[in-house]
């Protein structure tokens, strides 16, 4: 059985933040830019704050078989609502989406590169 790799994102919206909270949001936007955003086994946040209070988790995370990408969905999600917890912010709506990347659509490059592997 092969292993299979998951894309985990997390979606939610940041509530109730004291002044402080935002501010040290603000202060670490640059680490947080969508433009550095990445599928990372511990997980990777971002959000634009000055622009709306969304933010996203992107995790990486693997199994073996096709019903794997439910746990990998929880734990996920109880990780975001860890960190966020850790740190006292508030959020709230949040919904997760995953995709098991053995079954990801082939892109016009894979698909020439595939087709030559038979030929």
């Amino acid at each position: 059985m092969s292993t299979r790799i998951f894309r985990v994102t997390v979606r939610g919206v940041f509530a109730d933040l004291t002044p402080e909270q935002r501010a040290e949001l603000l202060s670490r936007a640059a680490d947080h830019d969508v433009l550095r955003a990445a599928f990372t086994p511990e997980g990777h946040l971002s959000y634009d704050l000055a622009a709306r209070s969304a933010f996203t988790f992107r995790f990486q995370d693997s199994g073996e078989a096709e019903e794997d990408i439910l746990e990998a969905t929880e734990r996920a999600e109880e990780a975001a609502k860890t960190w966020l917890g850790e740190r006292g912010y508030g959020y709230k709506n949040l919904r997760s989406s995953a995709e098991d990347l053995s079954q990801a659509p082939l892109g016009k490059r894979q698909r020439r590169a595939a087709a030559r592997q038979y030929t």
